[in-house]
């Protein structure tokens, strides 16, 4: 097997943010052979077999271990983007060995449009979105595992066909071990895109047929799945009139759906693309919890709501961050944390805010990146010790890299 570079740096409280103290891994050039224990050291082994700019990822837990997907480029001057996976045993703290997925699949992989994982016990499932005939367009492809990662096999499209653009993926498993996934395609061709779904029994080698959901959709704003305790799937995704997040479930493990509400009613009407999805999570009682963002004239920015009564009816919009846009939210057990990107004059950081009514209310915001780079598109995952940031951000001209925050609040 391959070993891949690992960037490991360790901080303590008082050099990047303030309150408590975290663990912070920057994955640049990509990992180790060997899990390495995170200490007070800063554990350099850049290797030319490395990659050296990671420009998308995504990240999921299951059964207490935490999945990553990640692709990125071999050197600088390639455009050769090869597509790994890796996993922790301890909520971050260690990482194995990083494995191939794919080295030829030609993804089109960037933030806002990553590549995805899910997972169910042993059963793992990638989908990304691959380069067609024309710029910034193309099918999807999908790889699976059956033994926790360790190989990886070709899996079908879960869309009809491989043609058009089949972009802003996601994809999820429930309880039974079913993956869900969701996309944005227009195989009719009507000039805009649609919200399509389709689900595979077999641990992602099949998708059974697709279906469409919405027949018109914000083209270029990423999608979100989350599964409730009581089984329901959940899809948050943004509408086209208005530009507003809207909420889509089922009952059924997604034989029918139905089109449950709007989250956060601002009525924006917008002709463009803002390229900005939104963030869900579901607590053990099912209630539901959302970061969305909207343009709306004088109400720009982003915003938190929650439901009780799954998601037929939602609080006020609670404003949080100053100029933030792309944002994700957790939540692990009574405790809600929202991250999310905040436009500052020398660049982009990220910040953070923890909630313990219910997002009723919210923390000071708690900066999680350094200032002066271009830090963006956060996600926060529960982990069994607590929760689990991640970034890409960009010092200069020097590529993107990855980094990994272990949060003890």
């Amino acid at each position: 097997m391959q070993i891949y570079p690992l960037l490991i740096m360790y901080r303590t409280s008082h050099s990047l943010t303030l309150g408590s103290s975290f663990i912070l891994l920057l994955l640049t050039a990509c990992f180790n052979s060997q899990s390495i224990p995170l200490n007070s050291m800063t554990i350099d082994l850049t290797s030319p077999s490395g990659l050296q700019e990671i420009i998308s990822f995504d990240v999921t837990t299951d059964n207490g271990r935490v999945h990553t997907l990640v692709a990125g480029k071999l050197a600088e001057k390639t455009d050769r983007v090869v597509v790994r996976y890796l996993t922790s045993e301890n909520g971050g703290e260690q990482w194995s060995t990083a494995v191939d997925v794919a080295t030829d699949s030609n993804p089109i992989a960037v933030r806002g449009n990553d590549v995805q994982i899910a997972a169910s016990g042993d059963n793992l499932v990638t989908i990304w979105q691959t380069k067609g005939e024309l710029p910034s367009m193309g099918a999807m492809v999908s790889r699976y595992s059956h033994d926790g990662g360790k190989t990886w096999h070709a899996g079908t499209n879960p869309a009809v066909d491989n043609n058009g653009d089949q972009s802003h993926i996601d994809v999820i498993a429930d309880k039974q071990g079913f993956f869900h996934a969701v996309w944005l395609a227009d195989p009719e061709e009507n000039g805009y895109q649609s919200l399509r779904y389709a689900r595979s029994i077999d641990g992602g080698e099949h998708w059974q047929a697709s279906q469409k959901l919405d027949d018109s959709t914000c083209s270029c704003c990423w999608n979100t799945l989350a599964v409730s305790p009581s089984g329901e799937l959940n899809i948050l995704y943004r509408d086209m009139k208005p530009r507003d997040m809207a909420l889509m479930q089922s009952s059924d493990n997604g034989m029918t759906w139905r089109r449950t509400s709007t989250v956060g009613a601002f009525n924006w009407q917008f002709d463009g693309c803002p390229h900005i999805g939104g963030g869900l999570a579901v607590g053990e009682d099912n209630a539901l919890y959302s970061s969305v963002w909207t343009g709306f004239e004088n109400k720009s920015g982003l915003y938190t709501l929650h439901s009780s009564d799954n998601g037929k009816t939602w609080s006020t919009p609670l404003a949080i961050g100053n100029l933030a846009s792309h944002s994700d939210i957790a939540i692990n057990k009574q405790q809600l944390t929202v991250i999310w990107d905040e436009r500052e004059p020398d660049g982009s950081s990220i910040f953070s805010a923890q909630s313990k009514d219910g997002g009723i209310s919210w923390s000071t915001a708690k900066r999680l990146s350094a200032t002066g780079i271009m830090a963006t598109h956060p996600r926060i995952i529960s982990t069994q010790h607590g929760f689990l940031a991640m970034w890409t951000e960009k010092h200069n001209k020097q590529p993107s890299q990855w980094v990994v925050k272990v949060l003890d609040e």
